[in-house]
């Protein structure tokens, strides 16, 4: 059975993954800090595993072109069937007007 990996191994997964990512694109780090508008610091960090904030790693993905990562993080919203069968099929036809209170 595979073992989760903890919080830290994510870390240090995702930071190599950056890191591969930028190398692959060839891209020095201070250029990479350049276009996303974060601190070397931050960036080193960020590749380590050793923590970083949301902020960094958002900029860090935009300036790599790769913010679609983002959204393979929750699930694309379906439709749910129970909502279908509570919802009214839409109007097909306007309703006759009753002319014998209108002739009143």
């Amino acid at each position: 059975m595979k073992r989760a990996l903890t919080p830290e191994e994510l870390e240090e997964l995702l930071g190599k993954n950056l890191k591969a990512l930028r190398l692959q694109k060839n891209i020095d780090r201070k250029t990479l800090c350049a276009r996303a508008g974060v601190s070397e610091h931050a960036l080193r960090n960020l590749e380590d595993g050793k923590g970083t904030t949301l902020k960094t790693l958002i900029r860090t993905l935009k300036a790599l072109e790769r913010e679609s990562w983002l959204s393979t993080i929750a699930p694309k919203t379906s439709i749910n069937p129970l909502h279908l069968v509570r919802e009214k099929a839409p109007r097909q036809r306007a309703r006759r007007k009753n002319h014998a209170k209108e002739k009143i």
